[in-house]
């Protein structure tokens, strides 16, 4: 009877061995503030590399109140925003989860991540001055404390300055400046331009094309777009104007980035670091510049014949996070000038 249980008692758990169901691999959960068609094909990208179905909701905003909402019920795994001002709200709220990666350390540039590991930069954003191919005096621009000079006024088209493209550029340069230098600069620059703050960056090159003004302050991204642009009228916005990389003789041309973290209450924390890695994979950096003519962030990572015929730079060193921290006080200029 002893030797018949035993005999029992292995055949089932045998029997339920075979009869156990194969789990699947777990789903990768991302929350993102990009735009589907410029996220789409990592996420195809990776879905073939590693076999993971990755499922992403979209949102322009509202991500991080709902994440807090959802707190550790939350299904998401991975945050990807644009804008550091942006991915600090998640740190900030506590909704990130720090990582250890020596692919991210070693592939991302120190001033261009988390001290604590909770947000990486993926690609750069260079804040650049477009200015008119006519206009041979705006070509000689060096700097962006160059554009305080009265003898611009009437003559530069901006986005308002609450944007938080401009608002960070503003934050850089009371990094570098101070608070009341940085005042001064954005009040003369405010009394240099040729009509109210409005539109996008595109709008901007519109001006110059239209005559409206010479110089602007455009993400340069927006200038690949116009001269690829499927309009007729956007290639040709794009071809009346130069870009100009300032201050390359001394702290660098002011970038931001687009990033993310790996969410804090991800139940699928090892996928999610290697989706991390992967995004600075020379495949998938090389997206980045195809897609949105962003910069690698890789500086292993060459750039693409298009972006190296805009010519390299010199960037800005500063530590990004200190945008983030410095834009309140960007804000508070940017109305009390009214820009």
């Amino acid at each position: 009877m002893f030797k018949t249980s035993i005999f029992t008692f292995f055949a089932c758990v045998l029997l339920g061995l075979t009869l156990m169901p194969v789990i699947a691999k777990a789903d990768l959960n991302i929350y993102s503030h990009r735009q589907p068609f410029l996220i789409a094909p990592f996420i195809e990208a990776y879905k073939k590399m590693s076999g993971t179905q990755v499922n992403v909701v979209y949102a322009s905003k509202g991500l991080a109140q709902r994440l807090q909402a959802e707190g550790s019920l939350s299904p998401a795994d991975v945050i990807l925003t644009v804008d550091i001002a942006r991915l600090s709200v998640y740190a900030d709220k506590g909704l990130l989860a720090p990582v250890k990666s020596s692919v991210l350390v070693s592939s991302i540039p120190k001033h261009l991540r988390d001290k604590d590991g909770k947000w990486f930069a993926f690609s750069k954003r260079a804040r650049v001055i477009a200015v008119s191919k006519s206009s041979e005096d705006a070509n000689k621009i060096k700097n962006y404390e160059d554009l305080a000079d009265p003898k611009w006024k009437g003559r530069i088209c901006s986005r308002p300055g609450s944007h938080i493209y401009n608002r960070a550029l503003l934050a850089s340069i009371i990094y570098k400046h101070g608070e009341e230098e940085a005042k001064n600069w954005a009040k003369s620059l405010q009394s240099n331009f040729a009509r109210r703050p409005q539109g996008n960056d595109r709008a901007q090159v519109k001006g110059i094309k239209d005559g409206v003004c010479d110089i602007a302050i455009i993400n340069h991204y927006y200038y690949g777009k116009l001269k690829f642009s499927e309009k007729t009228e956007h290639r040709m916005w794009a071809d009346k104007v130069n870009l100009i990389f300032p201050n390359q003789l001394n702290r660098g041309t002011h970038i931001n980035i687009s990033g993310g973290g790996i969410a804090k209450y991800s139940q699928n924390k090892v996928e999610a670091q290697k989706f991390l890695e992967f995004l600075t994979s020379n495949s998938a950096q090389n997206l980045y510049a195809s897609i949105n003519f962003e910069y690698p962030v890789n500086v292993n990572v060459t750039l693409p014949a298009e972006l190296e015929s805009w010519g390299k730079f010199k960037e800005d060193q500063m530590p990004i996070g200190q945008i983030a921290l410095l834009a309140p006080e960007a804000q508070k200029i940017i109305d009390v000038i009214g820009w």
